[in-house]
């Protein structure tokens, strides 16, 4: 049966329960009290979440080390934790829209994307682990005829996982899942602004039968609940999808503790490159569009730099306006809406700030530049695209995570290379051009984790996401994402 506006409408109306904190498979207040949570769609309290303490996150701490040493998840068999995944993914998916309606509510993202992004999303990628995890094998070494070299792989322990708040399901998903399917402990820790899926989702993974103390959730403000986390001796993996100077701090922290391996997702600021031999420029300037302003630009590889050649500049700007004037903003539980709101207003004012920057340094905007929909009360922002952006323009060098894109002109393909890695990220990239050997060469010259070629996003759990230079280390996704959560370990036998 196709899904409706009333379906939607039916589950928006629902009050949404308090969160509290899941600990050793109880939910438990907060001794940091309650932090009220704001919808972006109309700026109103929508609920509250329990805020942790740093000795909350300590009994969460102690009980992920305790089931994890008791072996009763850790030493079972790998079809048993299959099996355990399947059931959280078919669980996902009974509870789909649920949980679409419920994230939207919480962070703003439009409904159509929320239901692919999100709940599709997560099921698939706990789908994939559950099924790679009896198939991800030891190795015996190449040695002697009188030595055997076995190298084992284990679970690291107790891994601590933060996650933000664009799409706290998904890339919650692609930590949780291999973390769990290999055997570890997780916390979870959410963003503040975005951690009821997440909530739900624990709920979920104990009907699906995770044994307590497996998973945890501790709620609150990063500055205590995260830090918290990344200062604990006993955490042995922290995974962190988020900001640079965060992820900085959070570095420190392990420097600071028992120099826990810390993982780093720390966004981008992603080059779009269209060359004037470019096979369709309206689908090109069509999809540039929806690359940087769905989800209101709160993507991590949005691809935020669009460098044009100048040969097609203007033409393709024309067509890149029309596409984005025909792309509605609005409600973002709504059907029709394809850019929802600004997570928060303290996001909105920033966004709003790059604006401000950006023509006082000599940018011109073509379209948006302003708070929209004011009188809904929520966190909306115009679609912005400045052109005449500059290297040595704020715009150009920092990530703005809004819809806003900045646009620079390039000459050849060594001017498109040069500007594309004139940046500290490397997390993605897009190229548009009909040349086969000009397209490799830009996927070998680019220096980012992720190589778009005449399209923009869409890839899935066979590859590995992961960024290049200071968007950080490591990898979401594919199987490599299990090199983060196991150890190798080395058996040297004499026979």
């Amino acid at each position: 049966m196709a899904l409706t506006q009333t379906d939607i409408d039916t589950l928006a109306a629902r009050p949404v329960a308090a969160g509290k904190l899941l600990i050793n498979g109880q939910w438990l207040d907060g001794e940091g009290g309650e932090t009220v949570v704001l919808s972006p769609i109309n700026g109103q309290a929508l609920t509250t979440t329990a805020s942790a303490s740093a000795a909350d996150v300590a009994r969460a701490v102690t009980s992920s080390r305790a089931a994890f040493e008791s072996g009763i998840w850790s030493r079972s068999a790998p079809a048993t934790r299959k099996a355990v995944l399947h059931r959280l993914a078919d669980l996902i998916d009974k509870h789909a829209l649920e949980l679409a309606v419920l994230g939207v509510r919480d962070n703003g993202t439009d409904i159509s994307m929320a239901l692919k992004a999100e709940p599709a999303s997560a099921a698939g990628t706990f789908r994939y682990y559950a099924e790679a995890i009896d198939k991800v094998y030891g190795e015996i070494a190449p040695t002697a005829d009188n030595v055997l070299a076995l190298i084992h792989r284990e679970p690291v322990g107790v891994v601590a996982a933060i996650v933000p708040w664009n799409f706290p399901l998904m890339i919650g998903a692609w930590k949780i899942a291999p973390a769990l399917a290999a055997g570890n402990s997780i916390i979870l820790k959410p963003a503040e602004t975005a951690s009821l899926t997440l909530l739900r989702l624990a709920e979920l993974a104990l009907e699906a039968g995770i044994p307590p103390g497996v998973f945890n959730v501790v709620t609150g403000p990063g500055r205590i609940t995260g830090e918290a986390l990344a200062l604990s001796n006993d955490v042995d993996v922290l995974v962190f999808t988020g900001s640079g100077p965060t992820g900085r701090r959070l570095l420190q922290y392990s420097a600071q503790s028992n120099l826990k391996r810390c993982y780093l997702e720390l966004g981008g600021k992603s080059p779009n490159i269209v060359f004037a031999d470019a096979p369709d420029l309206p689908t090109a300037a069509k999809t540039a569009a929806t690359a940087i302003f769905r989800n209101a630009g709160q993507v991590c590889v949005a691809g935020s730099r669009l460098l044009v050649q100048s040969d097609i500049h203007d033409e393709f700007i024309d067509l890149l306006a029309k596409a984005t004037a025909k792309m509605t903003i609005g409600n973002p539980l709504h059907l029709s809406t394809q850019i929802g709101a600004v997570n928060s207003e303290t996001q909105l004012a920033g966004n709003l700030g790059f604006i401000a920057d950006a023509t006082r340094e000599g940018g011109q905007i073509v379209t948006g530049g302003q708070r929209a929909l004011t009188e809904t009360g929520g966190y909306y922002m115009q679609p912005t695209i400045v052109t005449g952006v500059q290297p040595t323009h704020r715009l150009y060098r920092e990530e703005v995570f809004g819809p806003v894109l900045a646009v620079t002109p390039f000459t050849d393909d060594a001017d498109a290379l040069r500007l594309a890695n004139a940046s500290d990220f490397g997390l993605a990239a897009g190229v548009w051009t009909g040349n086969l050997s000009r397209a490799h060469r830009m996927v070998r010259g680019i220096r980012s984790g992720v190589v778009h070629v005449n399209t923009y996003g869409g890839a899935d759990n066979t590859v590995p996401l992961g960024g290049h230079k200071q968007s950080g280390n490591g990898h979401d996704k594919s199987l490599h994402a299990l090199d983060k959560y196991t150890d190798l370990k080395t058996a040297w036998i004499q026979l």
